[in-house]
Formats: C-alpha cells, sequence, structure tokens
C-alpha cells in the first residue's frame, strides 16, 4: 500500500528495503532538512531536527495528515529557556552526558511546552552529531523543541549533505527568557539516568556496582558514526563480558557502509558484539534486545520508561556509547577509563 500511494502520488523521497535508516538519522543525511525550516513529524522525536537550527516537533497521527492534505498546522508559540553553554567537553564525555544532564537539572516537565534554545561559545565545542543527540532529547524535558544557535558547523554540514539553500534566524538582543541557564561543559561528567524516568541522573563516579545482562548500542539517538567509533575504540582488542549481550545497531545504511569500511564492525564482532542493520528495535521494545524480566540494560537509546523494552520489570539505564562500551566489557555500569 505505501509503494502503490507513494508511486500514485509521485512521492519522491520514499526509502524502501536497503535504502533507508532511521528517520530522525535520515532526514538530516539526506539533506531533507536545513536551517530555517518548520518541520513536524508524527513521532516525538521529530525535534531532533532543531540541531541544524530548525524548528521541529513531533505532532499526532490526525494532525500530521492534516498538515500533509494542507500544509499548515497549528501551534501555540512557545515560551523560551536558554542554554548558554561554555567550555569543552572532557575525552568520552559527549552530548548524551549534557543532555542526561540538564534533564536531570530540570526534570521531564521542567521545559514543558516550551523551546529549549542553545547558544554560547562552547556550542562550538561540539560536533553536529552531539547537538543532534541534545535535540533529540529535549522532549524527554517535556519541551515543545529544542534548537541549536547557527554556527560555521550547522552551515558546513548542511552544504555537505543538502543542495538547498538555509535561512539562518538569530535570536534578538532582547529576546526574554523564562529562565537563563550557564552550562560548563568542562564539568560535565559520564552521566547515567536510571530507571524509570530520564531525570533519574547520577554521574558514573558515584554509582556503586551495577551489574547488567545488556547493551546497546544505537537508535536516533547515538547511532552515527561518531558514536561507533567512540564504541569500538573503547572495545578494539577486548572481549564482551560473559552473560553480555551487546547489540550495536547503526542508524542508517550509509552509516552502517562507513563502519564496515573504517573497521568498526569487524572490532564489534571480535569483541563478540552482534552487529544489526539499521533499525529502532529494541528502543521501542520492538525485536533485537527484547528485555525479559530482572534484565538491566545499559542503552543510548532516549527513553526508559516502565516496559519500554521489553518486561515490565526490567530496567533501562540511558548512557552515552563510551559508557555503554565499556560496561559491555565489564559486565557492570563503567566509564571508559575504567577499561583503557
Amino acid at each position: 500500500m505505501c509503494r502503490d500511494f507513494c508511486d500514485e502520488k509521485e512521492v519522491t523521497n520514499f526509502y524502501d528495503v536497503g535504502q533507508m535508516g532511521i528517520e530522525h538519522a535520515l532526514l538530516p543525511e539526506k539533506g531533507l532538512v536545513v536551517c530555517g525550516d518548520a518541520v513536524i513529524g508524527a513521532d516525538s522525536h521529530t525535534c531532533t531536527y532543531g540541531a541544524l537550527g530548525a524548528f521541529s516537533t513531533g505532532i499526532g497521527s490526525t494532525d500530521m495528515a492534516c498538515g500533509m492534505a494542507t500544509g499548515k498546522t497549528w501551534f501555540k508559540v512557545p515560551s523560551a529557556i536558554k542554554f548558554e553553554l561554555k567550555g569543552s567537553l572532557n575525552k568520552y564525555v559527549t552530548g548524551k552526558d549534557v543532555i542526561l544532564h540538564i534533564i536531570g537539572m530540570i526534570g521531564v516537565d521542567g521545559a514543558l511546552y516550551r523551546s529549549m534554545e542553545f547558544t554560547g561559545e562552547g556550542l562550538h565545542n561540539l560536533s553536529v552529531s552531539d547537538r543532534l543527540c541534545m535535540a533529540n532529547m529535549a522532549i524527554e524535558a517535556g519541551a515543545k523543541n529544542g534548537i541549536f544557535e547557527v554556527d560555521e558547523k550547522t552551515l558546513e554540514y548542511v552544504k555537505e549533505h543538502s543542495k538547498r539553500e538555509p535561512k539562518v534566524y538569530k535570536a534578538d538582543d532582547d529576546a526574554e527568557y523564562d529562565e537563563t541557564y550557564v552550562i560548563d561543559l568542562s564539568e560535565i561528567k559520564p552521566t547515567v539516568a536510571f530507571p524509570h524516568l530520564p531525570e533519574n541522573t547520577h554521574t558514573v563516579d558515584e554509582i556503586d556496582e551495577i551489574k547488567i545482562d545488556q547493551v546497546v548500542i544505537g537508535s536516533c539517538t547515538n547511532g552515527r558514526l561518531e558514536d561507533l567509533e567512540i564504541a569500538a575504540e573503547i572495545m578494539q582488542g577486548k572481549k564482551v563480558a560473559k552473560n553480555v549481550r551487546a547489540i550495536i545497531i547503526p542508524a542508517t545504511q550509509k552509516i552502517y557502509l562507513e563502519a564496515m569500511e573504517k573497521g568498526y564492525l569487524k572490532t564489534f564482532i571480535e569483541a563478540g558484539a552482534v552487529v544489526s542493520t539499521p533499525t529502532c528495535g529494541p528502543c521501542l521494545g520492538g525485536h533485537m534486545g527484547i528485555l525479559a524480566e530482572g534484565e538491566r540494560a545499559v542503552a543510548t537509546t532516549n527513553r526508559n520508561f516502565v516496559g519500554r523494552m521489553g518486561h515490565v520489570d526490567s530496567e533501562i539505564y540511558l548512557a552515552s556509547p563510551a559508557v555503554a562500551a565499556a560496561s559491555a566489557i565489564t559486565g557492570k555500569i563503567s566509564e571508559a577509563k575504567e577499561v583503557m
């Protein structure tokens, strides 16, 4: 039905099996989103594209159908919270740690129906992958959207991936914010969100021994090439702990191919991990890593709600690719310096 519909309506951006990936990684990669766009999608993590200076947000399926039919939709203009970033991240600390730190600080309803605006000189020390991860998880703080100030890294990424001309919007000098937070990136530590909310955060150095059964590295949050590179560096020449399942899921076919060419997949397989083709898979309890009763997983995914990845009595610990890779080696929640 999907194929017939796309043929009939001459839909050009239809990606079939073998061409696709997880949508929130695929759209930026294919250049379908650029700075200044307004984007809606029938998935809450549509807010990912705010990393490129776009206003993007998730809506319901009925609203989505109306948007597709009319090219219009309805919004209440959100007020904004400013996150001024300074400094730079330490080794093996990523955008995932930053956004978990922020959600732990303001809570899962701390930005309810508001815009999370990221700016400051520290922004230039975050990769586009870091930004995509952070914007993706704005919804986990209840935000309507997350949006990053456009800089040279943004424009370079857009130029590389799209032929469309970006539109750059800047905040006014006298812009009003509900709150302003200053985040020193150099002070961020590897951070883990405990069950069963993303706000239940702890830094790894304050965690007692927690044994695990599974590690998942992937998803629209952390399945990009940069994430796999970090994981491969940590897992190189090591073995996954006994009785631990390590599952690696590249976010798109392009990332899958690049990871293969760079030898990352060989590293994972030799370490005893399994590599999947691109899929959301276990993130939403679909397949490829469903948790049984009492099992614990460290995952680079974006949600750790009750039953999200399987049995209602399983546990999900959200973490960065570095923490996930180290945990796969030790069999317990760990940071990279414990195995390097």
